[in-house]
């Protein structure tokens, strides 16, 4: 299986994204994650049934966006907890992002930020969603993605 997905990435299909070690400060070997380089492959394979796996798709579009804006990007862990996003800019700048659809459930905002609060230094956390409304929780900035996403970079 792992030959075949390997396949795919070097057909320029799929992008692997390597984890990090948030904690320990470095790049983790095994459990990378994949992402679509077009998003119309997906839709042409499973056709209407988007709706469904509306919270990932909305990471695969961050993913490809965070990719355009010429970013180094890992998928982070810190403990057992997974953050969505490390990114590293041109000039060494880090954030660290979380991605959800929508965290109107007390529960899901809680599950987001929890790999949030894990993580001792001081670089931007961001939570990104489709939520119209914005906010912060202890120091961590919630913002909606199509803000995010159509900001102009410095």
């Amino acid at each position: 299986m792992s030959k075949y997905i390997e396949t795919l990435v070097e057909s320029y299909l799929f992008y692997k994204v390597n984890r990090y070690d948030i904690k320990g400060k470095r790049h983790l070997a095994t459990l990378e994650k994949y992402y679509l380089v077009d998003l119309g492959f997906r839709n042409a394979l499973i056709g209407g049934e988007l709706a469904s796996d509306t919270g990932h798709l909305l990471e695969n579009i961050i993913y490809l966006e965070l990719k355009r804006r010429n970013n180094q990007v890992w998928i982070g862990k810190s403990n057992n907890l997974e953050v969505d996003f490390v990114v590293r800019n041109n000039e060494g700048y880090t954030q660290y992002l979380q991605v959800a659809q929508t965290v109107q459930n007390t529960i899901t905002l809680e599950r987001e930020l929890a790999p949030f609060d894990s993580i001792a230094d001081h670089h931007e956390k961001l939570l990104i969603t489709m939520d119209y409304d914005t906010g912060t929780y202890n120091g961590i900035k919630k913002i909606n993605a199509i803000d995010w996403l159509t900001k102009n970079e410095k």
